[in-house]
């Protein structure tokens, strides 16, 4: 038998190379992303012409002409207007903001009380991080904690009345406080009522479908003001005599129902957007409807539409601003209702209020929506290549 040369024959994997040094490196990086056509090169020079006439300015006003500390309004205001600023001073006003802190977080809720919201939001905070990191065990017991226990411990908590707590009414909650709890509660209500109604939209029981086709257009076609000033005035006309809900809550009512007929349409999109071959694979496997829902067509369909859920969300946290409506008011409503303070009363003092509102309400909803991209990425498997 002729034996075969096999010297040429790699026996061993070849090494890994690294990429040539014009694609890798900030050079690289420029090429690809700020000038690889003269289309992006003229955007990237108008980008950062733009940012060469606004960065500076905002700097200066924001840090370096920033007057930090102060207890009223003439560490803010010019000499010409009664204050120790030089004449044709321009900068944020942040002791207004470090003055008026406690109020943007907490509203009128009492200085000594203030521990109880502190010590809600520091739960909060414990119980969501190892929610959301997906390698953290027990997601069950914790999402039982979160969504379960804590808003019946921070309801007796913030509420009082009970174990030798103060009672503390909901119309003197404000700032931070009502931003975030009508949120949560929105959020946490919005999603599987939101879920149910697209469901029951999509039924084929004639009533159940009239049911929640009439709820859902009749929420949607109002505007979020109306819904709130209907659970607000009207509402109590309705009920019987001596019968009455606190105010807070009826808010919280209005907002989780609006924001649960948009949250329909959104999972409703996704469920249409599910092959029929999968509703029949579920079928021929003797599932039941909860149980294809459930366990087959639900996930993927959540999965599909989670940047609508998540621009949901962020424009629900953005309405709580729309309480002002009712007498209540979150972070943006003590804001403004602090510029009538005689004691503050600067050019400067609105702008930088209004700054620190927008960067809180960004900060949030950032957050929401980078936490949303990085759980796309992550559940995206089905589509690699």
């Amino acid at each position: 038998m002729q034996e075969h040369d096999l010297s040429f024959v790699r026996v061993e994997m070849a090494l890994a190379q690294s990429a040539p040094s014009s694609e890798r490196g900030l050079g690289a990086w420029i090429r690809k992303n700020l000038i690889a056509s003269t289309g992006d090169t003229i955007l990237t020079i108008i980008g950062i012409v733009l940012v060469a006439m606004i960065l500076p300015q905002l700097i200066g006003w924001a840090f370096i002409n920033a007057q930090w500390i102060g207890t009223d309004r003439t560490f803010c205001a010019t000499v010409a207007q009664g204050g120790i600023q030089p004449d044709g001073w321009s900068g944020a006003c942040w002791a207004f903001v470090n003055a008026k802190f406690g109020q943007f977080m907490f509203g009128r809720y009492p200085i000594d009380e203030r521990w109880r919201p502190i010590l809600v939001a520091i739960l909060f905070v414990a119980l969501l991080v190892p929610l959301l990191i997906p390698k953290v065990p027990r997601k069950g017991l914790n999402a039982i904690l979160f969504f379960g226990a804590l808003p019946i411990f921070a309801f007796f908590l913030l509420v009082g009345g009970v174990f030798g707590l103060p009672h503390v009414e909901t119309s003197l909650w404000g700032g931070l406080l009502v931003t975030l709890t009508l949120s949560f509660v929105g959020i946490a209500v919005s999603l599987p009522l939101g879920i149910v109604l697209a469901l029951g939209r999509r039924s084929k029981m004639p009533i159940v479908k009239m049911l929640c086709v009439i709820f859902i257009e009749t929420v949607r076609g109002i505007p979020l003001i109306t819904v709130l000033f209907m659970a607000s005035v009207m509402l109590p006309l309705f009920l019987p005599a001596g019968v009455s809900f606190d105010k807070f809550l009826r808010a919280l009512i209005g907002v989780s129902l609006f924001a649960a007929a948009y949250m329909s349409e959104v999972v409703r999109g996704g469920l249409q957007a599910i092959p029929k071959g999968q509703y029949e694979g579920a079928d021929s496997l003797g599932l039941g409807y909860w149980q294809k829902m459930g366990l087959i067509v639900l996930p993927q369909a959540l999965k599909l539409v989670i940047p609508g859920i998540v621009n949901t969300f962020i424009g629900m946290f953005k309405d709580t601003s729309l309480v002002s409506i009712i007498s209540m008011f979150d972070l943006l409503g003590v804001v403004k209702q602090n510029f009538s303070d005689p004691n503050w009363a600067t050019p400067q003092t609105a702008r930088s209020g209004l700054v620190f509102a927008a960067f809180v309400f960004w900060l949030f909803c950032f957050g929401m929506s980078r936490y949303s991209m990085f759980t796309e990425r992550r559940l995206d498997t089905g589509h690699k290549r």
